[in-house]
């Protein structure tokens, strides 16, 4: 059988280049830079602002950004404006092009650098609404003309003019009249997307929000268990720590408060440049392979998860199909939560995330005219349809579709056989059992590329790693070559109930002696090539081994083409994770009631 390879290409650079291009890639958000240049129609001032951070605001911090003003822009010219932020290890010059698109056309943008971040002060605090979302806050009182705190330099001993030229609002949502209440949305993807929900959770005079690629609750991110519901990521039991992208991150924010810490020495005082909980809670999580109680608590904390009952401004969530480290689930949690309480919220999924991607051209217009309908209406006070609550992008067509609301398609449903098939009617299971063993010490089982790379890394000496699983270390199912083409739009489920005798008898003690297994989904092509999907792999700490699981895979938009077939592994370990602590021996045997639900749209293949 060929081997199975995953589908992105890693490419070798020198450590702090890599990290570097990694993150700045991987943050990227959904924009089209106008060539133009900043020549007409709006200036650029760069600014220090003053804020204060933490109980009672009593942390002070310098925060660097710049002010992009149409020309027109006046008192008695009023703009509304849009507050913007980097990505993990950026700056403010990483939204550039969006600013300058959106000061041409009537708004203006502040885009600064986060704290800890591009030459900005004290630690990063994981987008902790207390701290990431008060700084915010602050610079939208700025942009409601606030005195105070704007500055021309680092020291902030010389004001800058305060800034009249943004619409007001009469109150904000909380019903509240503020002397300081800008017309003020917010943009930005991955840790910049994060933001914008501390902020909103704190400031009810943001007014609208489109965070991109971000996460909902940051200890799923981190340490993810997959048997959870379909419309939720936060679980009672703590999952498998991401080993890959753990390190990259860690790395990242170390070097860039290094850079930095010539102006705020404080910043690399215990844990360095992070909040001081980060730094333990990394170590003990990729020792253990799971975060514990208090560090899972702090990690939600910094999550919308914790707090969205706050968040009742319009959301345009923009979550992209090609991301291991916060996937399409985490988008869906929120969007969920959100309708559930009556917040305006819509959600549109597009190829491009921390792992790569590439949209077609009608494809980036299509998002492009979203965000910009959806900023005109909620700001701009243009009126007009903001779009579909759903829209999805089809790689094979190159194209987005659209739906009233998500989720979408029917369950199609294949049964586990012991004869490895994944059976499309239960008359067909045969009896039959798959056994497996799991590594000790979390090792991995096989080989594959880190997903913390990606696939959009410059140029350089390719690796392409197999993904390919140690024998006696998986089990497995597939269908029979597809009749017609099957699209799948949602979250596969698996229902499956696993033997492992060792850990029946080691769960009790908790996490560490619990099963941990990888399930993951593969589209085999006619020729015998297998793709792992997307990369994603779900991995389940079972704390009941002798009872049937429900895992939620990562939700995908793939279509398996006529021919193709639907494989399902179920891994004793992988490269990018920490597996389960001790070895144990699993049989999995087949039965109607072990499953594969899939969501189709259009025509079912049977």
């Amino acid at each position: 059988m060929p081997v199975a390879r995953r589908r992105n290409r890693v490419r070798s650079l020198p450590l702090v280049g890599l990290l570097t291009t990694v993150v700045a890639t991987g943050a990227a958000v959904a924009v089209t830079a106008d060539p133009a240049g900043a020549a007409a129609g709006y200036t650029v001032t760069s600014l220090h602002f003053a804020v204060g951070v933490g109980p009672g605001r009593a942390q002070r911090c310098d925060v660097v950004g710049d002010l992009y003003l149409p020309s027109a822009a006046s008192a008695t010219k009023r703009v509304p404006a849009i507050l913007t932020t980097n990505g993990f290890g950026g700056s403010a010059a990483d939204q550039a092009p969006f600013a300058e698109q959106y000061a041409r056309t009537g708004y203006a943008v502040l885009s600064y650098s986060g704290l800890g971040f591009g030459g900005s002060g004290c630690k990063i605090t994981l987008d902790d609404p207390a701290y990431d979302g008060m700084a915010a806050s602050q610079l939208v009182s700025y942009l409601g003309g606030a005195a105070g705190i704007a500055y021309t330099d680092a020291a902030h001993t010389t004001p800058a003019p305060r800034l009249t030229a943004v619409v007001h609002d009469a109150k904000d949502h909380s019903g509240k009249a503020r002397r300081y209440d800008p017309r003020v949305g917010m943009w930005g993807g991955s840790y910049g997307g994060q933001i914008q929900f501390a902020a909103a959770s704190v400031d009810a005079r943001i007014d609208a929000l489109n965070p991109q690629i971000t996460w909902n609750d940051l200890s799923y991110s981190l340490g993810p268990n997959n048997v959870r519901p379909a419309e939720s990521v936060t679980t009672a039991a703590p999952g498998a720590t991401k080993l890959t992208w753990g390190v990259l991150f860690s790395t990242v924010g170390v070097l860039d408060g290094a850079q930095y810490a010539k102006d705020d020495p404080g910043r690399l005082v215990g844990c360095p440049n992070f909040a001081d909980f980060v730094c333990p809670a990394l170590v003990t999580a990729g020792t253990t392979g799971y975060f514990r109680p208090d560090d899972v608590a702090a990690l939600r904390h910094a999550s919308v998860a914790s707090y969205v009952k706050r968040i009742r401004v319009p959301v345009l969530l923009d979550q992209g199909q090609t991301d291991t480290l916060f996937n399409l689930g985490e988008a869906v949690a929120t969007y969920t939560a959100l309708r559930r309480q009556g917040t305006p919220v819509s959600m549109l999924w597009r190829e491009q995330g921390h792992s790569g991607g590439t949209p077609s051209a009608a494809g980036a217009a299509y998002e492009d005219a979203r965000i910009r309908a959806w900023f005109d209406h909620y700001l701009a006070g243009k009126g007009g349809t903001t779009g579909s609550r759903f829209a999805y992008y089809r790689d094979w067509t190159g194209t987005f579709a659209e739906a009233a609301a998500y989720p979408v398609g029917a369950t199609r449903t294949y049964y586990l056989s012991g004869d490895h098939v994944l059976q499309s009617t239960r008359s067909a299971v045969t009896a039959g059992a798959q056994r497996f063993v799991t590594t000790a010490a979390g090792a991995p089982t096989g080989l594959a590329d880190p997903d913390a790379l990606g696939g959009r890394l410059p140029a350089g000496t390719p690796i392409d790693l197999p993904d390919e699983d140690l024998p006696g270390t998986t089990a497995s199912w597939q269908t029979a070559a597809l009749a017609r083409p099957a699209d799948v739009v949602g979250s596969p489920t698996v229902t499956v109930r696993v033997a492992a005798p060792t850990a029946a008898a080691t769960s009790a003690a908790g996490p560490a002696g619990q099963l941990v297994l990888f399930p993951k989904l593969y589209d085999v092509a006619p020729d015998g090539t297998a793709a792992l999907i997307k990369n994603l792999v779900a991995p389940v700490r079972i704390a009941d081994p002798t009872q049937r699981q429900r895992v939620t895979l990562p939700a995908i938009a793939h279509r398996f083409a006529a021919g193709h077939r639907i494989r399902l592994v179920i891994a004793g370990g992988d490269v990018n994770y920490r597996g389960g602590l001790a070895a144990h021996a699993v049989t999995i045997t087949g039965s109607t009631a072990d499953t594969l639900a899939l969501p189709v749209v259009g025509r079912r293949d049977g």
